[in-house]
């Protein structure tokens, strides 16, 4: 039944590939091909910052895999995803070059998947073209002629798009300038570091007696997840898929004097991330690598259903929390994360001059 609705859903994109035009501008045939490896989040997979030689063809594979996911301890949701992680994995290719995306759909899934790249242009992001069944996939193409950092996610029509969205399906891709990025002065600007962090909100029902409700099925959950999410309230806000899932172990690392890329993307809703102790030195507005970053912001802007860039120079050793700036949703629903940045500590940049009595460290971190 569901899949049979979700043709239904998809019959209007599915129309949109019959007016492709067929004219290339380029012989992609004579393009050099380059497989990339893709990784899971907030990890970055391995990439040219400056473009060597001339455009390529960037071929990337894509499972679409629904997992039963903790969210937080007694808060199960079935995720939809992409490679099986929220967010789906970063791609990272140069202005001009060409996604050439293989997209499966397994046969085990329950739903039909597609994918919309913020990116790209015509076909709905390329939704109109990847629509695919349980068993089925699909190769898209598609050229790289805007530089910046963008969202990709699911949109299968309907009610189904808000439906994969919330359940954890979107992702980003990261299009370098094919002479690297440029900071304020336009001077090339090279990162040692670069981690992706993907902001989740989820909805999950709650069943009257204070615990969540799991379900059999992604499409069991449907109906009661989308009635929670007409509220615009949501039970959880997260980084990269779970509460707690970038500390501990799992923090993030750096050290003293390297320069750090955060890639920010919320598909969703608006966000704003902040380094507590540190700045953003540049900022990318809109994700856009075409404009002059802005400079030392304290907080910067994630509009929704979009990706970010932001850089910063890291100054003093120690942990460091960066979270969404709505303190309500980094505190109280999870969108927080650790960073551990190794170093000699400079007391001229910041020293205690006198400790109180009950001074304790290690309290100030309770995030």
């Amino acid at each position: 039944m569901i899949k049979a609705v979700q043709a239904v859903f998809g019959l209007g994109l599915l129309c949109f590939a019959a007016t492709q035009a067929a004219v290339a501008a380029t012989d992609i045939s004579k393009l050099p091909r380059v497989k990339q490896e893709l990784v899971a989040p907030p990890a970055v997979p391995k990439h040219d910052q400056v473009a060597k030689g001339g455009p390529k063809v960037v071929e990337v594979r894509m499972e679409t895999k629904e997992v039963l996911m903790e969210v937080a301890p007694g808060a199960n949701v079935w995720a939809l995803t992409f490679n099986g992680s929220v967010p789906g994995p970063l791609i990272v290719v140069h202005e001009g070059d060409y996604v050439e995306l293989t997209l499966v759909n397994p046969k085990e899934s329950t739903l039909a998947h597609n994918v919309d790249f913020h990116a790209a242009t015509g076909a709905l992001g390329g939704a109109g073209l990847t629509l695919i069944q349980p068993g089925e996939e699909v190769v898209l193409r598609w050229k790289a002629v805007k530089p910046g950092v963008f969202v990709y996610h699911c949109a299968p029509g309907g009610t189904m798009i808000p439906f994969h969205v919330i359940s954890g399906m979107n992702g980003a891709i990261m299009v370098l300038p094919r002479d690297g990025l440029k900071d304020a002065e336009g001077k090339p600007y090279r990162y040692d570091r670069a981690f992706y962090i993907g902001e989740q909100d989820y909805y999950l029902p709650n069943d009257g007696k204070g615990k969540f409700k799991e379900f059999a099925t992604p499409a069991a959950g449907m109906h009661e997840m989308l009635e929670l999410a007409k509220g615009l309230i949501p039970t959880h806000v997260v980084f990269n898929g779970a509460v707690g899932a970038i500390t501990g172990d799992n923090a993030l690392s750096a050290k003293v004097g390297e320069k750090v890329l955060f890639i920010h993307s919320q598909a969703n809703r608006p966000s704003y991330p902040h380094l507590i102790g540190g700045h953003a030195d540049l900022y990318w507005v809109g994700g856009s690598f075409s404009d002059v970053p802005l400079t030392s912001q304290e907080t910067w802007f994630v509009p929704a259903g979009s990706a970010v860039a932001a850089a910063y120079e890291f100054h003093q050793p120690g942990l460091y929390v960066y979270l969404s700036h709505n303190l309500i949703e980094a505190v109280l629903l999870g969108a927080a994360l650790h960073m551990n940045v190794e170093g000699e500590w400079d007391d001229d940049m910041m020293t205690q001059v006198k400790a109180p009595d009950s001074f304790d460290a290690k309290a100030a971190m309770d995030h």
